[in-house]
């Protein structure tokens, strides 16, 4: 099946090669025709399934067809967890925009930068795309109107509890007037997505694909012992001698990720850390750096564990595990994406043993953790 038999215009169709995209996947075919049609849709879908394109192709396309009045008054609002997917989905919008029919202004909004040019940037704005905390600010600021506000959309639901925006999250849906369609999108299902589907007061037509266990599966994943000593040496030895390729290294602190890049640069390797304590403009630069390939390793807390694509990423390493097994899921669901092939690496010490046999047990998936007494690290 192809984009234009789901209801998407030839000339939309035609900015998806530069995305990668070639043809629908699963979660697309399923949730495109339903919003398309209006209808209030929940979709649930792992890391890395397409979910972006599933909401934005089909909101473009009815916008496009549509008049709008140059105002303040915002038809579509997108609300997300995070900076980097805001920055993320706009940038996917405005790929998409000059290939319509009428030209549709998408921004992105959010906390780490000036709000006065996010103030003086709103109008026009028909699709805005926002972490629940700034748009509370904009509103407080009367910098937009949601009063016309006709589809609402929330990316990563599930997330937002886990980042601890639920409080936020309903101050905004307290302030937002009945709309005529609901679109929520999540990795997992649980009480806090079906405590927002109560909030709405809508019907919701339900899609679900792939579960999470299948997508770990379709990741070749390795695990490997070491002593405490030799943790940081093992990990110097696999960039040098085993990964020759980009590599995304999750850790469990900002102390971490900054520490392992002082002695990953020390020992000749380019590595950059990503984490909430960099300004807003110094993570975009160090994701973009690693996305052009200037950069070989980028070090990250769980702030990039979900939602951020990054084109053909061929490994990911778990420096320290996740508190949460889901975490872990969404880390190695950086690689592996949109049937590339992907490789996840854990290394662990003694201490990590039992808690990465809960994580195993809760994928339903094992891994035999592979010693490595006898390399030697002496060079490393």
């Amino acid at each position: 099946m192809s984009f234009e038999q789901l209801g998407i215009s030839k000339q939309l169709c035609e900015a998806l090669p530069s995305q990668g995209i070639t043809k629908p996947f699963p979660i697309q075919e399923n949730a495109i025709p339903l919003i398309l049609k209006g209808k209030s849709v929940l979709g649930i879908a792992p890391t890395g399934s397409g979910k972006t394109a599933s909401f934005i192709l089909p909101i473009l396309e009815k916008r496009q067809h549509l008049s709008y009045k140059n105002s303040r008054n915002i038809p579509v609002l997108i609300l997300v967890p995070t900076r980097e997917l805001a920055i993320q989905i706009e940038a996917f919008v405005k790929s998409c925009t000059s290939f319509l029919k009428r030209p549709v202004k998408g921004m992105a909004v959010y906390g780490g930068a000036s709000i006065n040019p996010q103030m003086k940037n709103m109008m026009g704005t028909e699709l805005l795309i926002a972490t629940p905390g700034r748009l509370l600010d904009l509103m407080e600021q009367n910098a937009l109107s949601l009063s016309q506000l006709e589809t609402l959309i929330i990316d990563e639901a599930d997330k937002m509890f886990q980042l601890g925006f639920e409080e936020e999250l309903q101050s905004v849906l307290k302030e937002i007037p009945s709309a005529s369609q609901y679109i929520l999108f999540s990795a997992t299902l649980n009480d806090k997505v079906e405590k927002i589907k109560s909030t709405l007061h809508a019907t919701f037509e339900t899609v679900e694909v792939k579960n999470e266990t299948e997508t770990v599966a379709a990741i070749d994943q390795l695990a490997y012992y070491v002593t405490p000593e030799r943790k940081g040496p093992f990990l110097r030895y696999l960039l040098k001698t085993e990964i020759t390729t980009q590599v995304l290294i999750f850790v469990s602190s900002t102390r971490t990720a900054d520490n392992l890049v002082v002695k990953l640069v020390k020992n000749g390797i380019k590595a950059s850390a990503l984490h909430s304590k960099k300004t807003q403009g110094a993570r975009n630069q160090t994701l973009q750096d690693f996305k052009d390939g200037t950069i070989q390793v980028l070090i990250s807390t769980d702030l990039l564990s979900r939602g951020i694509h990054i084109d053909l990423l061929p490994v990911v390493i778990n420096y320290e595990l996740p508190r949460s097994p889901f975490d872990y899921v969404h880390r190695i669901g950086r690689t592996g994406r949109a049937n590339e092939k992907g490789k996840a690496i854990t290394i662990l010490t003694v201490e990590d043993i039992h808690h990465f046999k809960v994580i195993q047990k809760k994928m339903k998936y094992f891994i035999e953790p592979i010693p490595t007494d006898g390399i030697d690290l002496n060079k490393f």
